[in-house]
């Protein structure tokens, strides 16, 4: 070896660290870890899964949704809150929606239009719409006024784009009201206001977000946003207590039942101060059905 020439040492030295650190890396310590996993935290390892007759129907810690196969709601269940992992809860596409409160203004779907894919063109909404369509939604799931601040009666975000950026307005448009919807106010400043026409370019106007005169939301947040990993399986206990109405409706119990339940299916904040009591949904659902 020491009559080899230098640079071919070094690149031995190299393939030996390398196979070193495979095993190491690459074989020891993964068994290690999964050895102590399976034998110390043996069913958080194996994804905290939640048997129902004698079937895995879900996991405790992913949520997942209740919903009949056109995506609407099933009334007799919770619904989970909103998520943006995938199609709802797909752990392969775990993620937030990454919109910031200040994406306000929608695109509208442009008729007869194609996206880059050759689908017909659905336009994007805004993370202020996604909230507004969800609190109406979900009023009148829940028999509940879904108004808020900010958004329109017909369940989009309240902006106007006001011409020119500055000074006096000469034109305004309700950007997120495609014609021939009528805008949400007549008029702005004395100028009457548009509705949106699909295709139109308004980035140069001035963006307006109008609060309207709704008062403290009925529908909680976390019914309206996603959490942070799209995997939540859990609700507020506000959101749930909002919907015990309908459930107990639904089954035909008293809510008072529905109600102790959520009570034994709420967690507590975790280390008795982090965040706030939360309800886990699939384990309340199965609860019910149980009776």
């Amino acid at each position: 070896m020491e009559r080899l020439p230098s640079w071919i040492r070094q690149h031995l030295a190299a393939v030996r660290a390398v196979i070193v650190l495979t095993v190491i890396l690459g074989g020891i310590y993964p068994l290690a870890v999964t050895g102590v996993a399976q034998a110390v935290f043996n069913d958080q390892a194996n994804g905290s899964p939640v048997e129902s007759g004698g079937k895995t129907v879900g996991s405790a810690i992913v949520g997942q949704l209740f919903t009949d196969k056109d995506g609407n709601p099933v009334r007799k269940y919770f619904q989970s809150r909103p998520s943006a992992a995938g199609d709802g809860y797909d752990m392969l596409s775990t993620a937030a929606s990454n919109l910031g409160p200040e994406d306000v203004v929608d695109t509208l779907p442009v008729p007869g239009a194609k996206d880059d894919q050759g689908d017909p063109d659905e336009g994007r909404q805004s993370l202020l719409t996604q909230v507004c369509a969800r609190s109406k939604a979900i009023g009148e799931l829940d028999g509940v006024s879904g108004a808020r601040p900010y958004c329109t009666a017909d369940g989009v975000g309240a902006v106007l784009k006001v011409f020119p950026a500055v000074g006096p307005p000469t034109r305004a448009v309700s950007v997120n009201q495609a014609c021939p919807a009528r805008p949400f106010v007549a008029t702005y400043e004395g100028v009457t206001v548009e509705c949106g026409k699909p295709g139109e370019d308004y980035a140069a106007g001035r963006t307006v977000p109008v609060r309207g005169t709704a008062g403290p939301p009925a529908v909680p947040a976390d019914a309206v946003t996603a959490s942070g990993s799209g995997l939540d399986p859990h609700i507020s206990l506000a959101y749930a207590e909002l919907q015990a109405p309908r459930v107990a409706k639904e089954r035909g119990i008293d809510v008072a039942k529905v109600n102790e339940l959520i009570k034994e299916h709420t967690a507590g904040r975790p280390l008795g101060f982090m965040g706030e009591p939360a309800v886990n949904v699939l384990e309340l659902n199965l609860a019910l059905d149980k009776g």
